[in-house]
């Protein structure tokens, strides 16, 4: 199963993460969970240095920003052929 994180206090762009990285789980229809993480201890984990973030199986991908759906797309496929 592939594990999706968003790591963010709660705010409208780390909302916006997660409802795209649902949307892209819905859309490949694949076993995935997509957790919010709003602990700013865990993100230091990542090496988050600015929300919103995105983790894949434990990598961070992106921060700072709000990724597309086509780009959040191509990480999560490239995630399940490494799985």
């Amino acid at each position: 199963m592939l594990s999706i994180k968003v790591l963010g206090p709660g705010c409208a762009n780390c909302e916006r993460v997660q409802e795209i990285a649902k949307r892209v789980v819905a859309t490949l229809s694949i076993d995935a969970t997509v957790d919010k993480i709003t602990d700013r201890a865990a993100w230091q984990k990542y090496g988050l240095l600015s929300t919103p973030g995105l983790v894949i199986n434990e990598k961070l991908m992106c921060g700072g920003r709000i990724p597309s759906e086509a780009e959040m797309t191509t990480w999560i496929t490239n995630a399940l052929a490494a799985a």
